[in-house]
């Protein structure tokens, strides 16, 4: 086990390496780093999540890689990044621009936010914008938003699912020790 443990910690590491190579510029910026006080799954910050998807996106690319299947890598990180950089926390419900249905209405508000500070591609945009899909009913346009796309739903389903665990252990934990 203590080996699979350390293949996969040094995978992760290598992958990180590759974030960091592809996009320093925003996961040193300020509003990147704010992220990290937003939760988006579970107990899973913002910043840890799009960090997650984006090395889901590329452990993906280089699965269709083998099957030669390319893609832009940059601009998949980049938008992997991005892709919920929303800034604000969707369950605070008295923030004055809240609205219900924050997965219908987050992308857009990730895209306004990440064009006021980055130059972004046709690609990342696509990326941002549609990462979301089928609840916004436009599909992606491009393999590396289907690759995004995919890598989201993989890490937030992995993510709930860790929360619900997590609350569940503490109950039984609790029942167990004749707690009510």
């Amino acid at each position: 086990m203590g080996q699979f443990v350390n293949n996969y910690k040094r995978k992760q590491l290598k992958l990180q390496r590759i974030v960091n190579s592809h996009a320093q510029d925003i996961i040193s910026s300020a509003n990147f780093k704010k992220s990290r006080g937003f939760i988006q799954h579970g107990d899973i910050s913002v910043h840890k999540h799009s960090l997650a998807v984006a090395r889901a996106s590329l452990r993906l690319s280089d699965n269709l890689e083998r099957l030669g299947i390319r893609c832009h890598k940059r601009e998949l990180i980049r938008g992997a990044l991005l892709h919920d950089y929303f800034l604000y926390d969707w369950h605070d419900k008295n923030r004055p621009d809240f609205r219900p249905l924050h997965g219908f209405h987050h992308a857009g508000t990730a895209l306004r936010n990440a064009l006021q500070e980055y130059d972004l591609t046709d690609r990342e945009k696509d990326i941002i914008k549609k990462h979301m899909w089928p609840l916004n009913p436009v599909p992606p346009m491009c393999r590396e938003a289907w690759i995004v796309t995919c890598a989201d739903k993989y890490c937030s389903t992995l993510e709930t699912l860790r929360g619900y665990r997590l609350r569940l252990q503490h109950i039984t934990t609790r029942n167990n020790r004749g707690v009510s």
